[in-house]
């Protein structure tokens, strides 16, 4: 009995490997028209991007809309970085364009925990008396916002 149970296992195993794959997501979507359609999946890993002059699409397995350390990248013409992150002691915010560049960083309740301006290409924020946990950082001028970054401080 045992023999025919693995015989029938490893034959429904190895009938699904061989003849498709599928994801199964609690989230996602198809959409068709005439010429083509989409399907997607909400919390796919990508694997490639592909992009022409107006339109971008991703493939892979599993695409999450979570962004390497959280940026949002509201003006692609100011190029900043932030490291080390996480950060234990100091983070430093690094940016060639500083004049009048406020930073705001918020705790994961929304409190601002530190404000002020950028002081010249590297800007250190003393980090060291804050909790662990996440917090996120924004970059303005002139009340628009730049750039925001999520951050981890860790003990």
């Amino acid at each position: 009995m045992k023999k025919k149970a693995f015989i029938a296992l490893s034959l429904l195993v190895g009938s699904i490997t061989a003849f498709g794959q599928e994801v199964v997501a609690s989230q996602g979507d198809t959409y068709s028209n005439g010429s083509g359609s989409i399907d997607f999946t909400i919390g796919e890993v990508v694997i490639s991007t592909v992009s022409d002059a107006t339109n971008e699409i991703t493939q892979g397995f599993h695409q999450t809309m979570w962004d390497f350390v959280g940026l949002e990248d509201f003006d692609a013409n100011f190029a900043v970085s932030i490291f080390p992150n996480p950060a234990q002691d100091v983070l430093t915010i690094q940016a060639t364009a500083f004049e009048d560049v406020t930073f705001i960083l918020t705790d994961a309740a929304g409190r601002i925990v530190m404000r002020d301006i950028l002081t010249g290409e590297l800007t250190p924020l003393d980090v060291a008396s804050f909790e662990a946990g996440i917090y996120n950082l924004s970059l303005e001028k002139a009340s628009r916002t730049l750039k925001t970054f999520r951050l981890i401080k860790t003990q």
